[in-house]
Order: structure tokens, then C-alpha cells, then sequence
């Protein structure tokens, strides 16, 4: 037994050992919570200012900045919806990776995962921006690094279209796997993408807009189809993330992408055969006769071989349409994954201003003529008297393209009408008119409504669209919908 002086030595010991080794414990907690930060926005390790030391402990990383990167571009007391045409306060609360629902179907968590032994291309990421709200721009890098394994992300290309402020791309440039490119004047979407393309390292290529936020699972569908099949361009469901609010709410996976004879993309519900066929397997791919254009992933040796985009198209606008038509009349095909969810900011307006003017629709109605002479045929006489206007607006010449799809030995638009998409019914010959209905200054138009709405009257623009109507046979139609009487409207409406 031990004297008791030498007992209460060892308890003191005891003690002292204990609270050390608390202490340290508590220590190298708080260390570590103050060190590990939001893994996504990890410096480079080529970067002077990457990692820190503390004394007498181990080298640690170091994170962006992101609350001093957002600060940076908010002007208090300002319309925080105009700049952006988007709620910038509601943008700016919240965190880079902020958690949003997986709006996936349940039989879809599989589909998200790498499965044992699968081998997966990598990508490159290409987002182009051009003033972009800072913190929307930093929140779509993040969701792609937070929300993909990291082996299948090579690089994300940031292409800063001259944005009338550099360091919102060069204090991005900072963070791991960002490579950035600044144009020297302003090239518009079509051409920055193209830059971005090039530059590339991986064998596919994955494209999205700079205000988006990828959801759990997004990217192993997406390169598991294209690896299937090098072929298709795959694309995933795209959610909504209000613009006032920033909420994030999942979209319906029953739809798909169509347009009218005006070329303007719409969504459109599946067919109740193609529905009733998914219900039993929801997670099934859906074939799509055109895409959206901003989310797509590619093959990058067969977006090359296809002729990238037509880089003589300005800004923005028909890019979606001329890529659709080539894909699928080339040989291959368009697809929307339902187990891969990317949310978007649908803007009401344009944030931007158009070379030759603010939000000059003839770069758009140029760039939708350059797709119709190139790819439509003779059906393009339909876009024409849809879109009278068209007709006037300069194009430059188109002889590359139709070279390019010579060489190719591309199908007809016959061929794309009667297999990818029979539903676009073409104007019976000489049975049909379309026209616009005019009294004085005021045009009758659509309102944008659909199916049981009202039509009304609007200020005559003369570029088909919304004042479109087909005349036959005593019927006025829209898109396949007629104009009827509400017998039992009030009196006056």
C-alpha cells in the first residue's frame, strides 16, 4: 500500500493529466472546427495565401472569402432587383452551400451513386457570366463541387464575357479546380462557350448557366449516358429557384421540350402513353426533340465533329434550336434525365444590354433564321409567315453551315418531323392561313395564357408569336388551340 503523500502526488498527477489532455481535446476541436470550412471553397495549393500554420501544429487550409467576395458588389439602400432582375438581397443571405431539397423520385437515389467498380469520364465544367450577382455565380461553382464525387469534376471553366468588373472572375480563380478566361469584349453566350470548349481538358463536356444549383446525384446519370452512348446530349430536369424568394421547388419530370412555328422553345406535357409507361418506371430517360440549351452534358469529341455552336450567332437566342436540329438530324439523339435535378433562376427580364442595343430581339431573330435556312428546308416558309419580321433581319451568310452539314450526311427536316417529333402538325397547303387580327394599333394575342384562358388585345409588335393565328375553315387556332365562346361568361367579358 502506498504512503498517502505519495498517493495524493499520483492523484494530483492524475489530474493534471486529465484536464491536459481535455483541454487539448477541446482545443484541437475548436481548431478543427475553425479550420474546416465549406470543403468547395478551399484555396489552391499553389496559392501564396493557401495554407496557414499555427504554432507547434500541423499545416491547414484555407477557405475563399465568400462573405467579403459577396460584400463586395452590394450597394445599400439600392433596387435589389435591378441589377440582376432577380432578388439580390434574398441571393446574397444565403450561404454558398446552403441546403436545398433532393426533389428526385425515390427509385433515383441508386442512379446517383458511382456503382462498384464503374468508371465514369470526367468533365469539364464550362459557365460562362457576364455581370453576374456574385453570389449566385459562387453558389452554382459550389453546388458542383459540394454536390459531385470529386473524381469526375476535372476542371470548372469560368468564362467572364467582359464584365465591367474583372475581379468578379479573379477572386474565383482562387478556389481549387477553377480555371477562369476573360474575353476582351464582349462575345455573347454562343462564342464564349465555344472558348470555353476549347480550352478544355476532359472528355465530356458539361455546360450550365451561372446562376443554378445542382442538386444530390446530379452528374453520374448525366456521364453514364453519355458514356452509354457518346452520341446523345443528355440533359437533367431543370427545377425552379424563385427569383424573389431564391426557394428552391423541384419541376415535374413529365415534361419535355417542343416550340411552335414562331421557333420559340416551350415545355410540353408528355403524351398520356409516354406517361402511363413512366409510372411504372419513373427514372426512365425522356427523348426530347429540343433542349433548353443552358444544362446540357456532351461528348466533347462529338460536340467538336457536330460544328460546336454557330459562332456567327450574337448574344443569345436560337443556339438551343440550331444545336437541337443538328443533334438529332447528324445522328444523334437529345435526352432528359429525370434522377439528375439542376435548379435554375427563371428570369422575367434580361439583366443585360445587346450590342446594338438593350435587349435587341433582331440578334435573337437573326440567330433563329440562321437555324431555320440551315436545318428546316422548305419548311422553313412556315417560320416565315409565323414571323413576317424575319425576314428583314440580316443574317450573314450561312454557306459554312450548310457545308458542314453536307459533310456530315445529315437527314432531312422531313425526317426530323416524321421521327422525333410528329406532334408539330405543319399547316394543311392551302387550307391554312396564319395572320394576325388587327384593329387599329391593337392586335388580338394570346396573353400567355394557355388552355382555357382568355385572349385579349395588345399593342400590335409585328413578330408573330402571342398575335399569331391560324385561319381555316371558320376556326381561329393558336398552337392547336381554338378560340371558342364561353356561353356562360357575364355579359361584356
Amino acid at each position: 500500500m502506498l504512503p498517502k503523500k505519495k498517493l495524493k502526488w499520483l492523484l494530483l498527477v492524475a489530474i493534471v493529466w486529465v484536464g491536459g489532455v481535455g483541454y487539448y481535446a477541446y482545443r484541437s476541436g475548436h481548431f478543427k472546427q475553425s479550420e474546416t470550412g465549406n470543403e468547395a471553397l478551399r484555396l489552391k495549393p499553389s496559392a501564396s495565401a493557401a495554407l496557414q500554420h499555427y504554432p507547434g501544429r500541423q499545416v491547414s487550409w484555407r477557405y475563399f472569402d465568400e462573405k467579403a467576395y459577396v460584400a463586395q458588389s452590394q450597394v445599400p439602400g439600392s433596387d435589389p432587383y435591378q441589377r440582376h432582375k432577380f432578388n439580390q438581397e434574398a441571393s446574397d443571405a444565403l450561404a454558398s452551400n446552403r441546403a436545398i431539397p433532393d426533389t428526385r423520385h425515390p427509385q433515383c437515389a441508386k442512379e446517383g451513386l458511382l456503382k462498384p467498380q464503374e468508371e465514369l469520364p470526367a468533365t469539364s465544367v464550362v459557365i460562362t457570366f457576364h455581370n453576374e450577382a456574385r453570389s449566385a455565380l459562387l453558389r452554382t461553382i459550389v453546388s458542383v463541387l459540394n454536390r459531385s464525387p470529386a473524381e469526375l469534376i476535372e476542371e470548372i471553366i469560368l468564362v467572364d464575357d467582359f464584365s465591367d468588373d474583372p475581379s468578379d472572375g479573379e477572386e474565383l480563380a482562387k478556389i481549387q479546380k477553377i480555371r477562369l478566361l476573360r474575353n476582351t469584349q464582349r462575345e455573347g453566350l454562343v462564342r464564349s462557350r465555344v472558348r470555353g470548349a476549347r480550352a478544355a481538358k476532359a472528355p465530356v463536356l458539361t455546360f450550365l448557366d451561372s446562376h443554378c444549383e445542382c442538386n444530390q446525384g446530379w452528374l453520374p446519370p448525366l456521364l453514364r449516358r453519355v458514356k452509354e452512348d457518346p452520341r446523345r446530349v443528355v440533359c437533367p430536369v431543370i427545377d425552379v429557384i424563385n427569383l424573389e424568394s431564391f426557394k428552391y421547388f423541384g419541376a415535374s419530370s413529365d415534361l419535355r421540350g417542343g416550340f411552335n412555328w414562331n421557333l420559340v422553345f416551350k415545355w410540353e406535357f408528355l403524351s398520356n402513353k409516354e406517361r402511363e409507361e413512366r409510372a411504372n418506371n419513373p427514372t426512365l430517360p425522356i427523348r426530347t426533340p429540343m433542349i433548353a440549351g443552358g444544362l446540357f452534358v456532351v461528348d466533347r469529341a462529338q460536340f467538336e465533329r457536330l460544328g460546336a455552336y454557330d459562332t456567327a450567332m450574337d448574344i443569345w437566342g436560337g443556339e438551343n434550336l440550331e444545336l437541337s436540329f443538328r443533334a438529332w438530324q447528324c445522328g444523334g439523339s437529345l435526352e432528359i434525365l429525370p434522377c439528375s435535378r439542376v435548379g435554375h433562376v427563371f428570369r422575367k427580364q434580361h439583366p443585360y444590354s445587346f450590342p446594338g442595343g438593350s435587349g435587341n430581339v433582331f440578334a435573337r431573330q437573326a440567330n433563329t433564321r440562321r437555324a431555320a435556312e440551315v436545318w428546316m428546308d422548305d419548311y422553313k416558309k412556315y417560320y416565315y409567315a409565323t414571323v413576317p419580321v424575319a425576314r428583314n433581319v440580316p443574317m450573314g451568310s450561312v454557306e459554312e453551315r450548310l457545308n458542314l452539314r453536307k459533310s456530315l450526311g445529315c437527314h432531312s427536316f422531313q425526317w426530323y418531323l416524321d421521327n422525333v417529333y410528329p406532334e408539330l402538325k405543319v399547316p394543311a397547303a392551302g387550307g391554312e392561313r396564319l395572320a394576325s387580327l388587327r384593329q387599329g394599333q391593337m392586335c388580338l394575342d394570346t396573353l400567355g395564357g394557355s388552355e382555357g384562358n382568355p385572349v385579349g388585345l395588345f399593342t400590335c409588335h409585328g413578330s408573330g408569336g402571342n398575335q399569331q393565328w391560324s385561319l381555316a375553315s371558320r376556326l381561329i387556332a393558336h398552337g392547336g388551340l381554338c378560340i371558342t365562346v364561353d356561353a356562360e361568361a357575364p355579359s361584356g367579358t
